[in-house]
């Protein structure tokens, strides 16, 4: 049960200022990590246009997670690839806005100082279990901020375009495609 407004103690205004001061430093320092780190969204991936080095292993990591139980095993990891292409697809063709919000999601996934935080993924994504990175998603699912619902939403919705988009999804969940004109 979460406790009414009223419940809960009121924040003095030295509380405040501590805060503040806190989320700026922790802001300064995820932005300067950033910067340094090469995070960037004009550096797109070789072989890709919206995608960038820094995204594809956390990309590779979760969405076989995603994709599990669409895709028969031994299919998975073409499927998990194809996806990747699709989403890069995808992501091109959205307006530059856009496309920084996505980049600014993937960052916040991928930097160390919030990946672990944020994720419970305190090491790369590459050495993510299949356990953690559903344990991850779960967690921000049925997570008490919103930020973090909204987060995995538009990362689930993202993949799942993607694989769907596809003519080898289609089979699965019994779409016979588009029809010929």
């Amino acid at each position: 049960m979460n406790p009414s407004l009223t419940d809960t103690p009121a924040l003095s205004r030295r509380g405040l200022l501590q805060f503040s001061l806190g989320a700026s430093a922790f802001l300064v320092t995820v932005g300067l990590g950033a910067s340094l780190s090469g995070c960037g969204p004009s550096r797109s991936a070789s072989g890709f246009v919206a995608l960038r080095d820094n995204d594809l292993p956390f990309l590779r990591a979760v969405i076989p997670v995603m994709l599990d139980g669409s895709v028969v095993a031994e299919k998975l990891p073409g499927a998990a690839e194809a996806t990747l292409q699709s989403l890069d697809t995808t992501l091109a063709h959205l307006s530059p806005s856009m496309l920084k919000l996505t980049h600014q999601l993937f960052d916040v996934l991928t930097l160390g100082v919030t990946r672990g935080p944020l994720t419970g993924i305190w090491g790369s994504w590459e050495n993510a279990s299949v356990d953690d990175i559903q344990k991850f998603l779960g967690r921000w699912e049925n997570s008490s901020l919103d930020l973090l619902r909204q987060g995995h939403s538009s990362l689930l919705q993202m993949v799942m375009m993607a694989w769907y988009s596809q003519a080898e999804a289609w089979a699965h969940c019994g779409y016979p495609g588009p029809p010929t004109v």
